[in-house]
C-alpha cells in the first residue's frame, strides 16, 4: 500500500500534536477520545497510537 501525500501529512501532524491526526482520519469517536487521554497521560504514547491509526486505515 504506497503513501499518498495526504498520508504523509497526517503523519507529520500526528507527531506534533496527535488528537488532531487521528481525528483527520478517524473522525470524534472513541479512537480520538483514546488518543486525547493518552497523549494526557505520556506524549510518547499519543504519538504510537496516533500512527497506528493511521497507518492502519
Amino acid at each position: 500500500m504506497p503513501f499518498t501525500s495526504s498520508d504523509i501529512a497526517k503523519i507529520i501532524v500526528a507527531i506534533i500534536l496527535p488528537p488532531v491526526g487521528v481525528i483527520l482520519e478517524r473522525g470524534c469517536g472513541a479512537d480520538f477520545l483514546i488518543n486525547v487521554l493518552l497523549t494526557i497521560l505520556g506524549y510518547i504514547p499519543g504519538i504510537i497510537h496516533a500512527l497506528y491509526i493511521i497507518l492502519k486505515y
